[in-house]
């Protein structure tokens, strides 16, 4: 399949996505069990340690230094012979490593969706709403919420565009996988502490993965082997 059939595809599973969680509650349902009602309070407090290094200020820290380790090489050694023969996979993964995050953390100040604890569900001020829908003119809205997508998950999803930089199909299918892992760590972690719903999460890695599509549509070319 060429990878415009690709882009076209995830772009309407995207669309569906977003309609699905908006019309659904399956984010509540989700959400609940990491909340406890009694209490008032999430399972995980998100300043608790060693978690938020972890899962927050580690990660962030470690997929930065990623990115620039791999630019470095790209101009460093770009004549070495493997930096050659990588070359466009390496230009893919870097600029995936930039617009991923500034894409979808750009979203999140146009969206105005709140995070599940400044819901009302859960002790906040804000109503249920979906992306496309506008709060009720009784609401009266002090400042922009932003927190749809997913910002942070997004560095970890961005990983995704490891794919297009190794060669065998084994070695693609171990880093898609291993970007998976590392992306719903970094949500996983959000979702527990309240900042984020499932589809906050979902929607990101939906909306990386097509970030990435269109990048390696410049780089590499349509016709690129995705089995």
């Amino acid at each position: 399949m060429l990878l415009n059939k690709h882009i076209f595809i995830t772009f309407v599973i995207l669309l569906l996505s977003i309609y699905y969680f908006g019309v659904s509650d399956l984010d509540l349902r989700v959400q609940d069990s990491f909340y406890n009602f009694a209490t008032h309070k999430w399972i995980l407090d998100w300043s608790l340690q060693p978690y938020k290094f972890i899962f927050y200020d580690g990660i962030k820290k470690l997929l930065i230094l990623f990115a620039v380790s791999l630019l470095i090489i790209l101009l460093v050694f770009r004549k070495k012979e493997i930096v050659k023969q990588y070359k466009k996979g390496l230009i893919v993964v870097i600029l995936s490593a930039v617009f991923v995050p500034a894409i979808s953390s750009g979203l999140k100040s146009y969206t105005n969706m709140p995070c599940p604890k400044d819901e009302k569900h859960y002790g906040g001020i804000y109503p249920r709403t979906a992306v496309w829908q506008e709060y009720s003119g009784e609401f009266k809205l002090l400042k922009k919420s932003k927190c749809w997508p997913a910002g942070h998950a997004s560095g970890g999803f961005a990983l995704m565009s490891l794919f297009f930089l190794f060669k065998t199909r084994r070695a693609k299918y171990l880093a898609l996988g291993g970007a998976m892992i590392i992306g719903w760590s970094m949500g996983g972690y959000k979702m527990i502490i309240g900042d984020h719903f499932l589809s906050h999460t979902v929607i990101t890695m939906i909306l990386s993965w097509l970030i990435i599509l269109i990048i390696a549509r410049f780089v590499l070319g349509e016709r690129v082997k995705l089995t």
